[in-house]
């Protein structure tokens, strides 16, 4: 998987608005960060859409954080309980950050997540 980090700022921004572009087209609205967690989560459960209670879709959302900070080495799926839900531990704390900067991190994570899912279709 390609790790963009030596990207300039708006070479970021330029992946981010192609992704958010790309989800547009395919599901008809811009999703905001939490509706990609969720359809992160629920690709990573693989057991198709739904429907979820509230709290499933909040441990989905979870699932989707972990996974994605996993691209980075700071969590591991540890096993796959009898549902088939995913959990993960952590391997290493995610470093502290504004709410700028995490908001970041969340996104060069997505963008790492679906340049890799969108080469495997």
């Amino acid at each position: 998987m390609p790790l963009h980090t030596d990207e300039t700022e708006a070479q970021f921004e330029a992946r981010w608005w192609q992704l958010m572009n790309e989800m547009r087209a395919r599901f008809g609205k811009k999703p905001d960060l939490n509706a990609l967690l969720l359809l992160i989560g629920v690709q990573e459960l693989g057991q198709g859409a739904g429907p979820f209670t509230k709290e499933q879709k909040q441990d989905l959302m979870h699932i989707a954080t972990c996974r994605l900070f996993s691209l980075s080495g700071h969590y591991e799926l540890d096993h796959v309980d009898e549902d088939g839900w995913p959990h993960y531990r952590l391997v290493r704390p995610v470093p502290f950050a504004n709410l700028k900067e995490q908001e970041r991190m969340l996104k060069w994570h997505m963008l790492e997540y679906f340049d890799a899912f969108m080469k495997e279709e």
